[in-house]
């Protein structure tokens, strides 16, 4: 028997108190709300309406009641009541059953007749998303949290939870394909790799039909359930499966040594523009939670692209965000945040871009999130780029410059020596605030958006008919090249050509100063088809095709090597730019030592690293040139020599020596081949 007494205002969503659970939810614009408790997903009706009315359930704009005798597991949601009046910014559906904003857990609605009917007018009752109600003390970590790892000490993995694993070759029983316990049985590829950090694509709990008509929102970009985990990942069908079995992933990768950051979506909702489907904070209190045109109350402003855009520095809104990241940090134990066009994040309630955003400060400066890492994709759909501004002392960012100018000097394009000798560097002239850590830099070759790496070097154009928008979608600026045929060949000199191109886009990646980001399949060749835009190709274009690590394992290895080398030297776990007082010597060569060619003809450069702090002594040499190029190496130190630690023109397992490989005695040069990179290690001399 469910008894109901008045609650309170605070915690907000569903929380269990010693005398029940307190429900609040915040709506400044409803003239009454309903909480409605249901005992399956798909009821036509609830099971019992509760009216939040009078002072007792209604403190400020918080409405709340306290119900004994409910257990974890309770399904409930929320009707709204209030004017639907467009032009006023409110649209008020109380036929619609609404998400609870806090919600920490969701079931059913996963299909596109909820999100139809979501949108339509009418009850949408038997077909709504319900929340949960979860004890989220009840769960044993056994011991586990969050490993706080330096920033500095690990590359990212980005990887698609349900992509890792779907594949039928997954090896995988077909209840675990493309769920979090799917990922726990591949942990033991991640180790074998050297990841030390995935970064997750969304999962917060998003609408996987908030797509074009006829395709699936495979990327995830459309949330519903902020502190939601998304449902479609877990093999469990009960109603807190969820939650446990993401929590199980967590808990399995920490063991592993592997931290798990999160890719959050704060900057738009699935309810999409005015036509969509009212979900949650449309159908509570739309111009709390949105940004609306001020002209046209009725109109969305659309600085992401997708429709509509949160209204990130109202109160209500900010509190909502840093609660949820506190949740994830303190309830799921996840090791830090990628920020999905964070630079919204930095507009006013007007769409104005603000100096000193208060929830980018907010989020820096939280002393529940002060062990995490932050990191911001830092422009948007609306023309901010914030590459070399973003706010802070800690917030990292993806350096989209950084990706440029690697895939324009690989492939040989002219005039690029001087801008990839300051990104190898941490992109040192880009960022000008004193004392900033280099490894907020986020170096990256390739990302979820745009092409995969083999496709970099595969096509000249992107191909991505298959999206049903006529090749118009995705970037037309991807700096690839086909290497002399487009897409798919039996051409082995174009093949050669291709393998080659890729560990050079590796090799500078990783002997490069910053954070390094590589796209999950990369590793093995994974192939879109050129697509470079496949967000909502939830199929084999987009999925991780296991026979790839037999078919590549050359380069898995090569990968591999290339990894534990970046995590375990020194050089790069630098806290201050190279060059400057406690990093790294860098000194920059040419063909000849000590004469770098920087004119807008040359294809090469040279560097040398070594650290007063260790013994620690590289020297790499990048050929983008189409003809060989004999470079001079460097002096070592007395009782050292020089062995070849990679030549990416060299076959496997020589791409990559382990041991590093000796050179001549006495030789002083060394030649690359045309497009190839070398790199030595200085190495004691061995006593003979």
């Amino acid at each position: 028997m469910v008894e109901v007494l008045p609650g309170a205002a605070n915690p907000i969503g569903a929380t269990f108190m010693p005398e029940g659970v307190n429900f609040s939810v915040y709506s400044r614009t409803a003239t009454a709300i309903e909480l409605l408790l249901f005992d399956h997903a798909d009821d036509p009706a609830p099971a019992r309406i509760i009216r939040l009315e009078g002072d007792d359930h209604h403190t400020y704009h918080y409405w709340h009641a306290l119900l004994e005798g409910v257990a974890a597991g309770q399904l409930y949601g929320y009707r709204a009541y209030g004017p639907n009046q467009p032009d006023q910014g409110l649209r008020f559906d109380p036929q619609k059953v609404l998400v609870d904003p806090y919600a920490v857990c969701v079931i059913g609605g996963q299909t596109l007749e909820a999100r139809q009917a979501a949108s339509q007018p009418g009850d949408n009752c038997a077909l709504a998303m319900k929340s949960v109600v979860v004890d989220l003390d009840a769960y044993d970590w056994e011991g586990d949290t969050p490993i706080q790892r330096q920033f500095v000490d690990a590359a990212i993995y980005e990887m698609h939870v349900g992509g890792f694993t779907r594949h039928p070759n997954s090896g995988l029983a077909p209840s675990l394909r493309g769920t979090y316990a799917g990922l726990i049985e591949k942990i033991p590829y991640l180790k074998d790799l050297g990841v030390l950090t995935v970064e997750l694509m969304p999962v917060q709990q998003f609408d996987p039909y908030a797509a074009p008509v006829g395709h699936v929102n495979y990327w995830g970009y459309q949330q519903i359930a902020f502190f939601a985990p998304h449902a479609g990942y877990s093999s469990r069908a009960d109603a807190l499966g969820a939650v446990d079995e993401f929590r199980d992933m967590v808990k399995a990768l920490h063991r592993a040594g592997i931290e798990v950051v999160l890719d959050v979506v704060f900057n738009h909702t699935a309810e999409v523009e005015a036509t969509g489907p009212t979900l949650s904070l449309r159908g509570l209190d739309n111009p709390t939670y949105y940004l609306l045109d001020p002209d046209n109350p009725a109109v969305y402003i659309n600085d992401t692209g997708t429709g509509n855009t949160i209204n990130a520095n109202e109160t209500i809104v900010r509190r909502m965000i840093l609660d949820c990241l506190r949740h994830w940090v303190q309830h799921m134990h996840v090791d830090g945040f990628r920020f999905d066009l964070a630079s919204v994040l930095a507009r006013d309630e007007e769409g104005h871009p603000l100096t000193d955003p208060p929830i980018l400060w907010d989020i820096e400066t939280d002393p529940a999130l002060a062990g995490a890492k932050i990191i911001a994709e830092p422009w948007d759909a609306a023309g901010l780029y914030q590459v070399a501004t973003f706010v802070g002392d800690r917030w990292a960012v993806w350096n989209g410059q950084y990706r440029d100018t690697v895939r324009q000097f690989v492939k040989s394009d002219q005039g690029l020596v001087i801008e990839l000798a300051d990104v190898v560097m941490g992109s040192a002239s880009l960022y000008h605030q004193p004392g900033r850590d280099p490894s907020r830099s986020v170096n990256f070759i390739t990302a979820h958006d745009g092409f995969t790496l083999n496709d970099l070097v595969s096509y000249d154009s992107k191909h991505n008919d298959a999206n049903g928008e006529d090749n118009h979608d995705g970037s037309d600026q991807n700096y690839s090249w086909n290497c002399g045929a487009e897409g798919p060949t039996e051409d082995s000199a174009v093949e050669t050509l291709r393998e080659r191109q890729i560990r050079n886009f590796l090799t500078i990646l990783f002997l490069s100063q910053g954070r390094p980001m590589l796209l999950m399949g990369d590793e093995a060749r994974r192939t879109q088809r050129g697509n470079n835009n496949a967000y909502v190709q939830d199929n084999e274009v987009s999925w991780f095709d296991w026979d790839l690590v037999t078919r590549n394992a050359g380069l898995l290895r090569f990968t591999g090597g290339l990894l534990r080398t970046h995590q375990s030297m020194r050089l790069f776990m630098d806290r201050a730019f190279w060059n400057l007082p406690g990093g790294a010597d860098i000194v920059y060569h040419g063909v000849r030592l000590n004469e770098p060619d920087w004119g807008d003809g040359s294809h090469a450069l040279a560097y040398e690293l070594s650290h007063v702090d260790c013994q620690e002594h590289l020297h790499v040499a990048l050929n983008a040139y189409w003809e060989p190029l004999d470079f001079e190496l460097p002096p070592t130190g007395r009782g050292y020599e020089w062995r070849r630690l990679i030549d990416t023109a060299l076959p496997s397992p020589d791409d990559f020596a382990d041991p590093p490989a000796p050179l001549a005695t006495g030789q002083e040069s060394y030649r690359a081949q045309a497009r190839s990179s070398v790199v030595f290690i200085s190495c004691p001399i061995e006593a003979t």
